[in-house]
């Protein structure tokens, strides 16, 4: 059913790895109150093995699995004591870079091709080290051995539930680890699914890695594929062995397992204490029976590094940071180029809305009795600049994030030269949104036909979206979408309000004055001011069925509304200054929400 893995970097890890914990504990809290997790967990994995997790929902499995990959760090005791040659306080840094951890989400961007995939992680963990045709024998290899060769042109997006596991553990091989760390691997799989993805796993440890994955209640003969199970009850552990003996095993208790029942199932019935509670009796059963056959010792012994022939057969350096940036630069055109939601349609929705605001204000920029609503005009395109800026980002980064979380914990690249590479590609993106806005919508409200005025519009308009962008990944990295949202809206109807307008500023609240420092739509409506009836504008034309045009001199305007004393740069420099704190917030507020 699955080929066995035929590449001599993938048969050949290029260390194999002991894992050995002791004395884990963990203590969450719950309603202000704290809760153990963990209690004293001991025991190893070995390499050439491939281990369960396994017990009732609650035991720990998952939790276990964090500590173990130094996913979960904070409020941990006790933990890994040895791993193959490493000790000490490196351990868990060390085998973070020689481990993967693959969750059970299979957050796979829909948009992208399995062959485009596996390129992309090719290039960000080989780099250079492979070249174009080694490259594809690699992705070639991989796809071949965990039967995904046949669908390599397909979307990410079209693939089945078990192709998709599949395709998370074919990403991971590229780089060859020697540990490898799932979490639930078979949920949500039918049979032949969990089968043939079990059975890949199998033959990977069968090449000399450490798979270790947590399960909840596999079926016999999933059950009998596992070489050792570690069995978890309230957080302690109550088996620890191979499969094969857990009937032998409770039977020394008193436990006997019906003829034609699962073992599998009877094992989990009985931490689950659906026998009665019986956790500390197998628990204590647990450490005598492995104190007696000598796998656990009081005292480790030295680490004992091993030497393969053909260990360095598959070593290389990994790529810089540069290489990667512009490997991510790549990657995020490429999607955006795709997802056209994000791109043409908004595109498309610019120039509509340009040309809709342009026919309501036509001609408004330039007749000295409309100098007040034209004014309007200004704020409105702040405010609509603010609100498509922003909301995209609140909506659709959170989507993002399981997938940089992943990718980023598994070494793939630094979180800052993702951020980076995002910003180098959805600034530009922003900045043609609002030339196409601004072509349509300055020249229809016959705004001033003056180069410089028109390029210092369109500077600011990218200055007002830039900012909401940053202000939307900020609130999509700390809250949640719905939550984002409502706040996005509030903040942009507050920041209206107090944008000059519908409030002139000589008129509004000492109070709300104040608030409008904070504001980059009422500097950027300031600055719109400045641009349309500020460096020596003369008088406006009045209508001739007017009598009389009070703004038609543009100064006059800029007074009554406060706009006349701060200069268009200074108002530049305070947008500026938004664009950069949005940008350090969203950067700091990602890395949080990654640790």
């Amino acid at each position: 059913m699955c080929e066995i893995i035929s590449s001599k970097c993938l048969t050949t890890v290029q260390e194999r790895v002991n894992i050995e914990f002791d004395g884990i504990c963990y203590n969450a809290k719950q309603n202000k109150v704290q809760k153990q997790i963990l209690s004293n967990l001991t025991g190893s994995f070995k390499f050439g093995e491939m281990t369960a997790i396994m017990g009732p929902s609650g035991a720990g499995k998952s939790t276990l699995l964090n500590i173990l990959t130094g996913y979960q760090r904070k409020g941990v005791i006790g933990g890994i004591r040895k791993v193959s040659c490493y000790t000490n306080a490196i351990i868990t840094d060390k085998l973070r870079k020689n481990s993967c951890y693959i969750m059970q989400d299979d957050r796979l961007n829909p948009l992208f091709t399995v062959w485009e995939i596996m390129s992309i992680a090719a290039d960000l963990k080989r780099g250079r080290n492979l070249t174009k045709k080694s490259k594809e024998n690699l992705i070639d290899e991989i796809l071949t051995s965990l039967a995904l060769i046949t669908c390599k042109n397909t979307r990410c997006g079209m693939l089945s539930g078990g192709q998709k596991k599949r395709l998370s553990i074919a990403l991971e091989l590229i780089d060859n680890p020697p540990v490898m760390f799932l979490d639930e691997p078979t949920t949500g799989l039918d049979s032949l699914s969990t089968y043939q993805c079990i059975s890949i796993l199998r033959n990977l440890a069968k090449a000399g890695r450490t798979i270790i994955c947590t399960i909840h209640q596999p079926s016999a003969t999933i059950f009998e594929m596992f070489d050792q199970i570690y069995v978890l009850a309230k957080g302690q552990c109550v088996y620890s062995g191979p499969p094969t003996r857990t009937v032998e095993y409770l039977s020394n208790l008193g436990l006997y397992c019906p003829k034609y029942h699962n073992p599998a199932d009877y094992l989990i019935e009985t931490a689950n204490c659906d026998y009665g509670d019986l956790t500390d009796l197998l628990v204590s059963f647990n450490k005598k029976t492995k104190f007696e056959e000598g796998l656990i010792s009081k005292e480790y012994g030295e680490d004992v590094e091993l030497t393969l022939s053909n260990k360095d057969s598959c070593k290389y350096e990994p790529p810089s940071e540069f290489y990667k940036f512009s490997v991510l630069l790549k990657r995020t055109f490429l999607h955006l180029y795709r997802d056209w939601t994000v791109t043409q349609l908004r595109l498309a929705l610019h120039t509509l809305i340009g040309t809709f605001l342009g026919i309501i204000f036509l001609n408004y920029g330039s007749d000295g009795s409309k100098s007040v609503s034209n004014a309007g005009f200004l704020l409105i395109t702040s405010a609509y600049l603010t609100y498509t800026a922003m909301m995209p980002a609140v909506l659709k980064f959170p989507l993002e994030l399981p997938v940089i979380k992943r990718e980023q914990f598994n070494n793939w690249y630094k979180l800052r030269t993702y951020y980076a590479s995002f910003l180098v590609s959805h600034i530009p993106i922003q900045v043609i949104f609002c030339i196409a806005y601004a072509c349509v919508a300055y020249f229809l409200s016959a705004q001033p036909a003056e180069a410089n005025r028109f390029f210092m519009f369109v500077l600011i308009c990218c200055l007002i979206s830039i900012s909401a962008e940053g202000m939307g990944t900020v609130l999509g990295t700390v809250v949640n979408p719905v939550n984002g949202t409502f706040i996005g809206a509030v903040s942009c109807a507050v920041m209206i309000v107090v944008g000059g307008f519908l409030c002139f500023y000589p008129h509004m609240p000492k109070v709300f004055y104040i608030m409008s420092y904070f504001s980059y739509i009422s500097y950027g409506t300031e600055a719109f001011m400045q641009i349309i009836y500020g460096f020596d504008r003369p008088a406006l034309p009045c209508p001739s069925e007017e009598i009389y045009c009070h703004y038609r001199v543009p100064q006059r305007l800029l007074k009554e509304m406060g706009m006349d004393k701060p200069t268009f740069w200074e108002n530049v420099l305070s947008l500026c200054i938004f664009v950069v704190v949005f940008r350090v917030m969203a950067f700091l507020t990602l890395k949080r929400k990654l640790s």
